[in-house]
């Protein structure tokens, strides 16, 4: 695999036949993720498509001039004309396949994926997700000894690595950019030697036999298993609301509120996380108008207190969205009276959805011993119903969900599965 700088983008990209160029960067969690798969990758596919790298960072130049604005970036060439869909961020194996085998024959992919052999590997624990909770325990396990294997279909961090500020996480006087908080602790965690396998699609989970099979090819084998999956959002349900996913509605301020500059957006839902995101969104949209399904606010006092003093922020009570259309450049949320049943529409440039959240174990939730609600339910030590199988985080049914909790929970799940190894 070569590494071009700029003056021989030329002649090793535009030059050549068939070519896939990852532009990457130093201190970059993505790009570490990445690494291995495009190394893989280019020994099932090299001799059809070149592999080539450049150090972002030393070739800002080239990566203004072909609109590269993150790292990684996966470009794709085919006879000098660029291909197939980029790809950025927490990138996966699938995703790179896909892209390849749109640049090749058929007769050629079926020839390439028949050399893909299977693989397995053993580890003492699987965590499955690297959020808070997953991260803790893999910290502790790791420290005392214990070979341990961090399984996440994204990027460590969970929910906090998209949170813009974490105020309330004891030990720092001032609040933290939560994707700051979110990489330090994976940072920790792997210094103690969690091995990670992030950005993968989780292809199987067997939680009687202690295995998980990833990106279709990769057998995972341990003697337990912590699930630490967390929670994603919900959606409302409204016509147009999954076909305008990421073209105008968005379930994450970190992530989107900066483009909103000056702009006027809409928020549903009125419970802690709307309302402090509200806050949040202000910062940069000249108008915002919240949707809220009853007669007042749900979230705490001290959040209600900040948005109602907010001269950017009107709110719009005993409403539901019922369906949201694109027009142009704006987003028109047409909204029902619960009480009255009238119907109205808003314009605006954009909208946030924050109306809860909910367990993620599709993968395995007919193993398992639920709450009514959805969530793994646990005993004081972490384990369910499951012999040798753990859960800690937002997945499991308790009372608060906060960063801290999932922390103390990953801590007593590690600690637990210490004593019974040892």
């Amino acid at each position: 695999m070569k590494e071009i700088n700029s003056s021989e983008f030329v002649k090793e990209v535009l030059e050549s036949d068939k070519v896939v160029l990852d532009f990457y960067s130093t201190e970059c969690p993505p790009c570490e993720a990445l690494a291995s798969k495009f190394k893989d990758l280019s020994l099932l596919y090299g001799n059809d498509v070149r592999f080539l790298k450049s150090f972002r960072q030393q070739n800002r130049d080239l990566a203004e001039k072909l609109g590269v604005k993150s790292s990684p970036t996966l470009l794709f060439y085919n006879k000098g004309q660029e291909v197939a869909p980029r790809l950025t961020g927490g990138i996966k194996r699938s995703d790179i396949i896909r892209n390849l085998d749109s640049m090749l024959p058929a007769d050629k992919v079926n020839e390439i994926k028949s050399r893909i052999k299977p693989s397995v590997s053993e580890f003492d624990v699987i965590i499955l997700g690297a959020g808070p909770g997953g991260l803790t325990a893999g910290l502790y396990l790791s420290q005392s000894k214990i070979s341990t294997v961090l399984i996440d279909n994204a990027l460590p961090g969970g929910q906090v690595s998209t949170t813009h500020e974490v105020s309330n996480y004891p030990g720092f006087i001032e609040p933290q950019a939560g994707y700051m908080l979110s990489h330090n602790m994976s940072e920790q965690t792997k210094l103690a030697g969690t091995v990670y396998k992030v950005a993968v699609d989780v292809t199987s989970v067997d939680l009687v036999r202690k295995e998980v099979v990833i990106d279709d090819y990769e057998t995972i084998k341990a003697k337990r298993i912590i699930i630490a999956t967390g929670t994603t959002p919900n959606l409302t349900g409204a016509l147009g609301e999954k076909e305008l996913k990421g073209k105008g509605i968005s379930y994450c301020s970190t992530c989107d509120a900066k483009y909103f500059n000056d702009k006027e957006v809409i928020v549903i839902g009125g419970g802690n996380s709307a309302v402090e995101e509200s806050e949040y969104i202000t910062r940069f949209a000249n108008k915002l108008t919240i949707v809220h399904q009853f007669d007042k606010l749900t979230a705490n006092k001290q959040a209600q207190e900040k948005v109602l003093r907010n001269p950017k922020i009107n709110i719009l009570f005993d409403n539901e969205p019922r369906a949201f259309i694109r027009k142009d450049d704006k987003i028109i949320t047409e909204v029902e009276n619960v009480k009255t049943r009238e119907r109205k529409e808003l314009v605006s440039n954009g909208v946030f959805i924050f109306i809860g959240m909910k367990p993620n174990i599709s993968l395995f939730k007919d193993k398992l011993e639920l709450d009514p609600w959805g969530y793994i339910k646990t005993d004081e030590d972490m384990r369910t119903n499951l012999p040798g199988v753990f859960a800690v985080g937002d997945v499991i049914s308790k009372k608060c969900r906060q960063i801290t909790t999932a922390v103390a929970d990953g801590t007593i799940a590690a600690m637990a599965i210490a004593k019974e190894l040892d």
